[in-house]
């Protein structure tokens, strides 16, 4: 063992415990681990390398031949798994014609009997080994630090959920996020409903970018679980549908919640369905209605104090046009005239916002959010998650995001339509100023899309994910509509001075 590597040593008291590890062990890992599972005939290699296949899989009765014989077996689950058994492994430099480096490339690398190619696998890998202890099996796992981080963690998840009532409670990967948030869907070990677990480590400031804050501090992005515990507390106290909080560990940054449901507000062609968004616009219309407090008590030492969506975080969302959109869609940077200029068209912007209404803003309303649950009636019928973000600005920043919703294409009848809805139930509780609504909206139309225009070039170019190009489209689209409104004309022009905004 290197000094880059630690090791941890696991008692497994039966086929149970041992078949847990396996399952806990297919969150833990990412395309290009090689896990080599070592010991003795019977010692259970096999039936972890099952147990983890099938929790990837997502299906209890998959059938994972073994490759013996074979050699290999490979597997297309959410992320490819190819199983090799090297025990009638001829010689070593056999593992290339296997297609060994290809599948490590593209996926994950399960290994049996990897003493059978030891020169030939990669030094960065796992190992595990079982051995028989007593009536169970003794299971030491070595890895270099970053995989061994991501084991200590799927652990510290079983540890809290077998603290808190959910001993053998199967867990499956739910999904992940372009943040760093990951979660899982876990099912009771006595049968009850499913629950959903947050797994939101504390992580690092990241280096600082304004002011000497890193850009989660300057744009109020949530550092840890408070936040999300206390939009959901507050919501649910005012008749709204968020996920009731099961268990917390602040410090891990491990949530249990109310799993709402899994229907959404899109068809199976993934386009919106009318009437769930023109209801999820009369949530928002009663959401604006209503005094919520700044300071809300999350435990009996911790408030959370809902930050302003000010001029300082409006800005620096803004900027992510000028800094990633406009040097990808030109070639070019912008001129430190032109940066000048953008800068203070949205100071002149933001001023217009001072008299404009503001309340609580959820920050991302729009369709990976929204759970649709057909069996209530009003309200209730929209669930609402992931608002940990969530502050005190202008209310028709969360209309903007929800009628020009950010993953879908929401046509222009159907927009018209929901703005006219917001519109007219707003109208209805009294004393609404729809001008200054609408300049605001147009304000904050333009804010939000700016900010997309350049953060899905800054997850390609940064963060190596390509597939959020594909919005970019619609994101000038429903640019282009911000811009009917008199108000932008100095930021419209601004943008075809720069060449933003043509397809």
């Amino acid at each position: 063992m290197t000094a880059s590597e630690s090791s941890i040593s696991l008692f497994l008291a039966d086929d149970a415990a041992t078949a847990q590890l396996g399952e806990d062990l297919a969150l833990a890992l990412k395309v290009g681990d090689c896990l080599a599972l070592s010991g003795d005939l019977g010692a259970g290699k096999s039936s972890l390398a099952r147990a983890l296949l099938r929790a990837m899989a997502n299906d209890p009765e998959m059938d994972v031949p073994s490759p013996t014989f074979t050699l290999v077996q490979s597997y297309e689950l959410r992320v490819p798994v190819s199983h090799f058994d090297l025990y009638r492994l001829g010689d070593p430099s056999e593992l290339t014609e296997l297609g060994f480096d290809e599948a490590l490339q593209t996926g994950i690398c399960l290994v049996e009997w990897p003493e059978m190619a030891e020169g030939e696998l990669p030094k960065e890998r796992i190992d595990l080994k079982l051995t028989h202890e007593g009536e169970g099996r003794r299971a030491v796992l070595t890895a270099p630090d970053k995989q061994m981080a991501r084991i200590e963690r799927v652990l510290a998840i079983r540890a809290f959920l077998d603290s808190h009532g959910y001993r053998s409670a199967a867990r499956r990967f739910l999904t992940g996020d372009a943040s760093l948030r990951a979660y899982e869907s876990l099912y009771p070990a006595d049968g009850s409903d499913r629950v959903i677990l947050m797994d939101w480590p504390r992580l690092p400031e990241g280096p600082p970018v304004l002011d000497g804050k890193p850009y989660p501090k300057v744009a109020h992005l949530a550092w840890d679980t408070y936040p999300f515990v206390a939009i959901a507390n507050i919501l649910s106290e005012n008749g709204f549908a968020a996920p009731q909080i099961f268990a917390a560990d602040y410090d891990l940054g491990i949530l249990l919640i109310e799993d709402l449901g899994t229907d959404g507000v899109l068809d199976a062609e993934g386009k919106p369905i009318a009437e769930r968004y023109r209801a999820s616009v009369a949530c928002l219309a009663h959401l604006h209605s209503l005094s919520i407090p700044r300071d809300i008590p999350v435990t009996p030492d911790h408030i959370h104090h809902i930050p302003d969506f000010d001029r300082t975080a409006m800005k620096m969302e803004a900027r992510l046009l000028l800094d990633w959109h406009l040097p990808w869609k030109r070639g070019t940077p912008a001129s430190d005239e032109e940066r000048a200029d953008y800068l203070a068209i949205w100071d002149r912007l933001i001023d217009q916002l001072d008299d404009a209404e503001k309340n609580l803003l959820l920050r991302d309303m729009h369709s990976p959010n929204i759970i649709w649950r057909a069996h209530e009636q009003g309200i209730k019928r929209v669930g609402i998650i992931d608002f940990q973000d969530a502050m005190i600005g202008p209310t028709s920043y969360d209309v903007a995001s929800l009628v020009q919703d950010a993953r879908v294409t929401i046509e222009r009848d159907l927009h018209d339509q929901l703005m006219a809805d917001y519109l007219a139930l707003r109208h209805a509780q009294g004393g609404f100023d729809e001008a200054k609504f609408l300049e605001s909206w147009a304000i904050m139309s333009a804010q939000r899309n700016c900010k997309l225009a350049g953060l899905w070039v800054r997850l390609l170019q940064r963060d190596g994910k390509p597939g959020y190009l594909k919005h970019m489209p619609r994101t000038l689209a429903y640019l282009a509509i911000a811009f009917e409104h008199e108000a932008l004309a100095p930021l419209k022009e601004w943008c075809k001075k720069a060449g933003i905004g043509r397809a």
